[in-house]
């Protein structure tokens, strides 16, 4: 997990202008800590967590936490969810967090459907609208209806937000939330869509290409091979099918955790190097698993192939987006110099080659060439994990599995190595708009950034 530790970049003072808006005070996160021990809360679900877990946990001093937790409950993000079963002292009293102490937006418009879902803090669906889109209707008209949409989501639901997550193709810019030649569109050059949107519905916006938006949901979600600090949870992940062997997992020690900070809890210690294992649909705490490392040091990538192929990469927690936001150009690598014309301009591009097999019904052949381009992938990046998703995967899910596992299973047959799992990513047709919310509510937790 990467906790983002806020003195750089987006200051603590515009996160607390967030929540205000939404009728919550950021002061309880104007730490690192704040946000380490809010995460905890998160992950912990309606069962809650004691402040002597939380200490545990963080390696900060109990006094701290106590600190911590007060704010948190003083300012509504955190309420008490009963005790423990005593074992022969006093019962520990254990805290959740309040789902409904702020709500995210996450819009996802893909080449022909926006899809908007409202968010909670624990990042749960609590209103959902989906409607034809035309990409290339032009800027005006397609903001208008993406603002009409989110106000009627909002209205409906009678909430106020943090903020609106967009997610779309790309190319574009996510640091200045402006977008590039999207695929197949490219009017859309240059157009600041973050600061249109903001202006146009009074609240901030943050802008995403769609792969980067679902990789951030599932690494938050807990869907990848990464969860929180310290070693051996037993937190499964994953519905999907898999595919492809791998050796057992040995990453059963838990990192040491230095001394933590004193009363202030200024920074949590230091954590060790164990490393869990990612078995075949959970986290076995270093037991058993297909060679997938978790923790800190997992890496994984997200494909999606829908009305076009990117990849959204994740690692130790954390979105990798470059130097220039623009990693993830997945699906326009040349594997075939004299493939057929693809959009962006280049032949034989990995999408190129996929929608046109998918179009001749030829869906083997397709997961075959998305194969080879998830082993190139594979190869150059040493990930631990292939997530697949988008409207094209969920109609032939099996056949996807199957051929990119097999590619990937020749690969390391070949090398002599540990086959990397694929499967399919959790969340379905809204997985893209449900990441779009994250990128407003995961800096909460110290989750949004790279």
């Amino acid at each position: 997990m990467a906790y983002v530790n806020r003195t750089s970049g987006e200051s603590g003072a515009s996160l607390a202008g967030r929540l205000e808006g939404a009728g919550a005070n950021l002061l309880a996160l104007r730490s690192h800590n704040g946000a380490l021990v809010l995460d905890l809360l998160r992950t912990a679900g309606t069962t809650g967590i004691s402040r002597l877990e939380l200490a545990e946990r963080t390696g900060l001093t109990p006094q701290a936490v106590s600190k911590i937790t007060a704010r948190l409950r003083a300012d509504g993000l955190a309420a008490e969810a009963g005790q423990l079963a005593s074992t022969g002292g006093k019962p520990r009293t254990v805290l959740r967090l309040v789902p409904e102490a702020g709500y995210a937006v996450g819009l996802h418009l893909d080449r022909d459907e926006l899809t908007a879902v409202l968010c909670d803090l624990a990042g749960a669906v609590v209103a959902e609208r989906r409607v034809p889109l035309g990409l290339g209707a032009g800027a005006g008209a397609v903001v208008e209806g993406a603002a009409r949409e989110v106000e009627a989501l909002i209205e409906g639901a009678g909430v106020s937000v943090l903020g609106v997550g967009v997610a779309l193709p790309g190319p574009l810019d996510h640091a200045r939330g402006t977008l590039h030649r999207v695929t197949g569109f490219p009017e859309w050059d240059g157009f600041p869509l973050r600061d249109t949107l903001a202006g146009r519905l009074g609240v901030p916006v943050v802008v995403d290409k769609d792969t980067n938006a679902a990789a951030l949901g599932l690494a938050v979600g807990g869907c990848g091979p990464v969860r929180e600090p310290g070693a051996g949870r037993g937190d499964g992940f994953g519905d999907g099918d898999s595919y492809g062997d791998g050796s057992d997992g040995t990453g059963d020690r838990a990192g040491d955790r230095g001394g933590g900070s004193d009363g202030t809890g200024d920074r949590p210690g230091d954590r060790g190097g164990g490393r869990d294992r990612v078995g075949d649909g959970g986290v076995d705490g270093g037991r058993s698993g297909g060679g997938v490392r978790a923790g800190a040091e997992a890496a994984f990538a997200y494909l999606h192939l829908g009305t076009g192929l990117g990849a959204g990469l994740v690692f130790g927690g954390a979105v990798h987006r470059g130097a220039r936001t623009g990693a993830g150009e997945f699906g326009h690598q040349v594997i075939q110099l004299d493939g057929p014309l693809c959009d962006c301009g280049n032949r034989g591009c990995v999408e190129a080659l996929c929608l046109a097999a998918v179009g001749r019904g030829a869906v083997g052949e397709a997961a075959r060439v998305l194969g080879a381009g998830a082993a190139n992938l594979v190869g150059l990046l040493d990930i631990d994990l292939v997530l697949l998703g988008g409207r094209t995967v969920a109609a032939h899910q099996e056949a996807f599995v199957r051929g990119v596992g097999a590619v990937l299973g020749e690969r390391a047959r070949r090398e002599g190595t540990d086959t990397v799992p694929v499967r399919i990513a959790p969340g379905g047709a809204r997985g893209v708009a449900e990441g779009a919310a994250q990128l407003l509510l995961a800096p909460l937790f110290g989750r949004g950034e790279g």
